[in-house]
């Protein structure tokens, strides 16, 4: 989330407007329970007959909600093989895990399973500042868990297995200077490629604002041996917050743009995955735009789920910033062919 934006979520704390600051103070060293309520989103527009949007048909979504104060502010999200259950992080610095529940249809109906859990330090601490465990994405290989954080910007290594209670194992190189790093618009985006494609697995990582001389977002390979920086095309002023790769070797980025007085926009880009390696200038294909007149709100989190047969989901989750006039969504699309 950039600067510019934040600034909104910060005044309403200082007001005492927003209560979750005053919880993370306090901090938990463990895993709590939340229940949360889902009420259904049933059309993405006011036109109750419109379900196909650009090459995305809308499936339905969740407006969620929790009585737990540390419910929001969702930043990524990734799916584990089944398909139903995820891990996803919290700009706050937290964990959330659970799992989906879908009606007789196969439409979402709601969370179940919902544990949130304080993210450590590398000592061990939980609930430090938010300017040092500012988490904005997150990635899962093979046994480990990836989370890409921004102010303070590094990548950090965790066991997959624990990862609740578990310290960072180690913190990753990046695949350029921290100098280009703007303080709140950094790695907002973290995937781990496809192992049998061309960058055999590495890790990928999208900077949220930080531009070169050209306007275009500083971006790289993180590890493996095609690990270096590349760029991404920046249009109409919308940033990367995350993204997920497709069965074929192509990469979804999700984007956001906030403008006063029109509110928020959401893209789904799609970027061939070959043209993605050291060196290059990548852009890609406009999927989906959206406006704030559809059921969107600040859209930070995508993955993809594949349900077999050539059946692609997109899921997006939204960070509400802990902001009272914001709302945590969870939509779902089926990706056309």
């Amino acid at each position: 989330m950039t600067t510019r934006f934040k600034s909104v979520g910060w005044a309403l704390r200082a007001s005492g407007l927003c209560l979750p600051a005053l919880v993370l103070m306090a901090g938990v060293a463990v895993s709590e329970p939340a229940s949360v309520v889902s009420r259904r989103i049933e059309q993405f527009t006011s036109d109750p007959d419109q379900r196909i949007f650009g090459k995305l048909e809308f499936l339905g979504g969740l407006d969620l909600s929790s009585s737990n104060s540390l419910f929001g502010a969702w930043s990524s999200i990734r799916f584990r093989p089944d398909g139903k259950h995820f891990i996803g992080v919290l700009d706050t610095g937290d964990w959330i895990s659970g799992s989906i529940l879908r009606d007789d249809k196969g439409r979402l109906s709601g969370l179940a399973e919902v544990s949130l859990s304080p993210m450590l330090d590398r000592q061990g601490n939980s609930r430090t500042p938010k300017r040092m465990m500012d988490a904005e994405s997150l990635a899962i290989r093979d046994d480990k868990i990836y989370v890409g954080f921004e102010e303070r910007h590094r990548i950090d290594q965790y066991p997959l297995d624990g990862f609740e209670t578990a310290k960072p194992e180690r913190s990753l190189p990046l695949p350029f200077s921290k100098k280009v790093l703007g303080s709140n618009r950094s790695l907002e985006m973290l995937t781990a490629s496809p192992a049998d494609g061309p960058l055999d697995g590495g890790l990928v990582t999208v900077t949220e604002e930080s531009l070169d001389e050209d306007g275009n977002l500083y971006a790289g390979v993180v590890d493996g041996p095609q690990m270096g920086g590349f760029k991404v095309v920046r249009k109409d002023d919308f940033d990367v917050t995350d993204g997920a790769w497709l069965p074929d070797g192509d990469l979804l980025l999700l984007e956001r743009r906030f403008k006063f007085p029109s509110g928020f926009g959401m893209r789904i880009v799609r970027v061939k995955g070959e043209t993605i390696k050291p060196g290059a200038l990548v852009d890609g294909e406009v999927l989906l735009e959206a406006s704030q007149a559809s059921q969107i709100d600040n859209m930070e989190g995508l993955d993809v789920i594949d349900m077999g047969d050539g059946d692609l989901r997109v899921i997006l989750v939204s960070d509400d910033n802990h902001f009272l006039l914001q709302r945590t969504l969870m939509l779902e699309f089926r990706l056309l062919p």
